[in-house]
């Protein structure tokens, strides 16, 4: 997730291939991120959509992904 530059994203897919993994586990372990501002799980997206953030598939934590992901963007 750290080599994910800023304003670019990978989706849980991609980085699964890249670490010869299962997309359920790259999730896991972007849930499991204590320090989602620090380690930028917020890059990892969905194939077809944002995914999850914070171990939730919806509601305030997602806002806050589109938020980081808006905000790099500039």
């Amino acid at each position: 997730m750290c080599k994910i530059p800023r304003g670019e994203t990978r989706s849980y897919g991609e980085l699964a291939a890249e670490l010869r993994s299962a997309a359920q586990a790259v999730g896991q372990a972007c849930g499991a991120n204590p320090l989602p501002i620090v380690v930028p799980c917020h890059r990892v997206v969905g194939k077809s959509g944002l995914g999850g953030f914070m171990k939730h598939g919806s509601g305030d934590p997602l806002d806050i992904k589109r938020w980081l992901l808006a905000h790099e963007q500039r």
